[in-house]
């Protein structure tokens, strides 16, 4: 058994840790609000989704669109439109089962949903390979939203990087089939949270540069240099996260209980 010293050390430890997770989502979902006005202004989500009933029953109507896709596309697996609406239909049916706290519009995202997601982006990725230079940019941009919503609610900070890395891939696609000054400001908030600074610079000057005045122009530079400042902080906590992973693992290793000691302490709070 560890002593109280060890279980002190690494409750402390699992605080931190806790800690710097927290500031992460929290920056997570100020990227999730920010990427929805931008692209599409103001949204309240709630009443995109609807009531719970409402938005099982639309979860099972895509559910049994997408069986229907699927059962097409084995018999033609390359088909570039079925493969379209294929992830059209699972992301919506994940989008369908998203809850969201009434009054404060916290989401959370059931396994059922991530299932449907997941799907949405194994068909996404095999229509990209049929569909050539030109995907479909109104798909691109609903894989990019709806895996930003993802990495919002995301268990462990490696599976909100790699959606965060999906979704600005998608919305790459979106903004180049169609730029636009909604598409290229959204577009370059995702690469500044993906930790693509450069990118996301020359993404925001081509962003301001459709603004219909200087005025405005200088509005949009400086919203996104506001942007480029959270990812960096993003960008700091991830590393000051890893160091703390890194040392729990060498306490862990000292230690071989000490997981336990850590459990026993926070349960005895």
């Amino acid at each position: 058994m560890a002593s109280g010293g060890e279980r002190r050390m690494l409750f402390d430890t699992r605080g931190r840790r806790k800690h710097v997770i927290r500031v992460v989502y929290a920056i997570l979902a100020i990227l999730m609000g920010a990427s929805l006005f931008l692209v599409v202004g103001p949204v309240n989500i709630g009443s995109l989704l609807g009531n719970q009933s409402s938005s099982s029953s639309a979860a099972q109507v895509f559910d049994e669109q997408a069986e229907r896709i699927e059962r097409r596309l084995a018999k033609n697996p390359t088909d570039e439109a079925l493969l379209l609406a294929l992830t059209r239909a699972r992301i919506n049916g994940g989008n369908a089962q998203i809850e969201v706290k009434e009054g404060t519009e916290t989401q959370t995202v059931p396994v059922a949903a991530r299932d449907d997601f997941e799907a949405g982006l194994q068909a996404w990725n095999r229509y990209l390979k049929q569909a050539g230079d030109e995907p479909n940019p109104t798909v691109a941009q609903l894989v990019g939203t709806s895996f930003i919503r993802l990495a919002e609610s995301s268990s462990s900070l490696r599976e909100a990087e790699a959606y965060v890395a999906t979704a600005t891939a998608a919305q790459k696609i979106a903004a180049e089939q169609r730029p636009s000054l909604g598409s290229l400001s959204t577009l370059a908030i995702y690469q500044y949270f993906n930790g693509e600074f450069a990118a996301g610079d020359e993404t925001a000057k081509r962003a301001a540069a459709k603004s219909p005045s200087k005025a405005e122009a200088k509005t949009v530079e400086n919203q996104l240099a506001e942007y480029r400042k959270r990812g960096k902080q993003l960008a700091k906590q991830e590393k000051q996260l890893a160091k703390v992973e890194k040392e729990t693992s060498k306490e862990r290793l000292t230690n071989p209980f000490g997981g336990l000691g850590g459990s026993a302490g926070a349960a005895g709070e």
